[in-house]
């Protein structure tokens, strides 16, 4: 399970990130711009290499005052924070819904906002995030949202079902049937949610610089390879 401290981890990089730069730094002393962004399929690893990741570019390319944060879950908190939406809305913005039925049933209710209202604004967070560079950006069409971004890395993440399910039964403490059908869920909600929102496909490997078999190599050596790519990426960008 992710660390509880990593929202207030999420919170001081904006901070950090907003802050003036101290009186008399050079502008040749910013450090060059960077960001990841990694999509995958549900139990595929992607929290574990992303926590690897950023130790890693923490230690190649780091920010003074600043630590490279990973975005997941953090990201609607950070949505709502952005368009001063009601912290309620969580509930109604996870990446892996399916029901098309059921959210045009709370939009009539009046129970949030069109669908299409909240993704716009998840897209500006994320182009706003990833245009500041030293973020890991996992799912939501982040790949989608700042393809243009020539100093951001693209990264998929792939599994054989059976991998997947050990994986998800051991972090989650769930038998076999019920691991099986959230991975199936959550699978198909993400690729709902590119169709939908962007007219793309999750699976396209042409909107990827890399894709990684976790059932292959250790999610630490995932990480490992993803860093010394964003590395190059970062000087030949430059």
């Amino acid at each position: 399970m992710r660390p509880p401290a990593n929202l207030d981890r999420c919170r001081s990089f904006i901070h950090c990130q907003m802050s003036p730069p101290s009186a008399g730094t050079p502008e040749t002393a910013k450090p060059r711009k960077l960001a990841v962004t990694i999509s995958r399929l549900a139990g595929s690893g992607a929290w574990l290499v992303a926590e690897h990741l950023a130790r890693f570019l923490e230690a190649h390319a780091p920010a003074e005052g600043c630590q490279w944060t990973v975005f997941d879950k953090e990201l609607v908190e950070k949505v709502l924070e952005d368009h001063n939406l009601p912290r309620k809305l969580a509930q109604f913005m996870p990446e892996d819904r399916v029901s098309a039925v059921q959210d045009m049933m709370q939009e009539i209710l009046g129970l949030h906002p069109p669908s299409w209202t909240l993704a716009h604004k998840t897209v500006e967070t994320i182009l706003k995030l990833g245009e500041l560079g030293h973020v890991i950006l996992i799912g939501r069409g982040a790949n989608i949202v700042t393809a243009k971004l020539p100093h951001v890395l693209h990264v998929r993440l792939v599994g054989s079902i059976e991998k997947r399910i050990a994986r998800v039964q051991e972090r989650l403490e769930l038998d076999r049937k019920a691991a099986a059908e959230l991975i199936e869920r959550a699978d198909r909600g993400r690729q709902r949610y590119l169709k939908e929102h962007f007219q793309a496909r999750i699976d396209d490997p042409l909107d990827y610089d890399l894709t990684f078999n976790t059932d292959r190599l250790r999610c630490e050596d995932v990480a490992l390879l993803i860093g010394q790519a964003a590395l190059i990426r970062r000087d030949t960008v430059a």
